[in-house]
């Protein structure tokens, strides 16, 4: 039960990022070499068959790939395809109960007598230099917006609207929109351009009009004009999109 919950762990931070294309690796212990593994053949037997089953349950797409095992148990193994179509571990879950053996580990359970637990290792990520690197040629800079650094820029047409733009960031930050400012005495157009080149989710642009009104005319990646909202309305919509996106990937 446990080690399903984890494999739901991976599948909910693989749907948030948009990792879809990946396969389930099954690990197991090479049959002709099984010195260089520690445990009883009884334990390894449990352990093996156990992954096998949760993959299956689960749904998984997996294969098994024997000799890739940890040297103290099986594993499942979350191979991910880069940009390049490249395979890489991205994510791993372990069955051990042999250094539960080796440290001697015991629990009291609901009989009142000691226990030998059973240890799972579970890394979601794999290795985060790893993970990360592969999420940034994944994404080419485009990364979900709940993760982004900046969420929104407000773009002033002019320097004499900078106290309305700061205004904007205040109601922005209020409702935890992470969001930055552009007033300089640069043309709107390459503004919009630079907001562009350097990935930024959404643009609101504010003027005469935006001031008056209390809105902002919204811009988003890509060129799509959302037209003019409060900052309120701005925000449900961050806030929907966030959400949205926050979800396991559905096997």
């Amino acid at each position: 039960e446990e080690f399903k919950k984890v494999i739901d762990l991976v599948l909910y931070v693989f749907g948030s990022l948009g990792f879809e294309n990946f396969t389930a690796q099954v690990s197991l212990r090479d049959p002709e070499n099984k010195e260089k593994y520690i445990g009883e053949e009884e334990n390894w037997v449990k352990a093996e068959n156990a992954i096998i089953n949760a993959a299956k349950e689960k749904g998984l797409n997996y294969v098994i790939e024997t000799g890739e095992a940890a040297f103290y148990g099986p594993k499942l193994d979350f191979m991910v395809k880069d940009a390049l179509g490249r395979s890489w571990q991205l994510g791993t879950i372990q069955v051990d109960y042999n250094l539960p053996e080796r440290f001697d580990l015991t629990y009291k359970g609901s009989d009142n007598d000691l226990h030998r637990p059973v240890m799972i290792h579970r890394a979601p990520f794999g290795s985060m230099e790893r993970f990360i690197a592969i999420l940034l040629e994944h994404t080419g800079g485009n990364f979900p917006l709940w993760l982004m650094p900046e969420q929104a820029i407000v773009l002033s047409l002019s320097e004499k609207y900078e106290n309305y733009t700061k205004k904007v960031l205040n109601l922005l930050e209020n409702h935890e929109i992470r969001g930055l400012a552009d007033n300089r005495s640069e043309t709107m157009g390459k503004k919009i351009r630079e907001a562009e080149m350097n990935k930024l989710p959404y643009m609101l642009i504010v003027g005469e009009q935006e001031e008056k009104d209390g809105t902002v005319s919204v811009r988003k990646h890509g060129g799509e004009d959302l037209g003019a909202m409060t900052v309120e309305q701005f925000a449900e919509l961050i806030n929907a999109e966030v959400n949205s996106s926050l979800k396991s990937f559905e096997v």
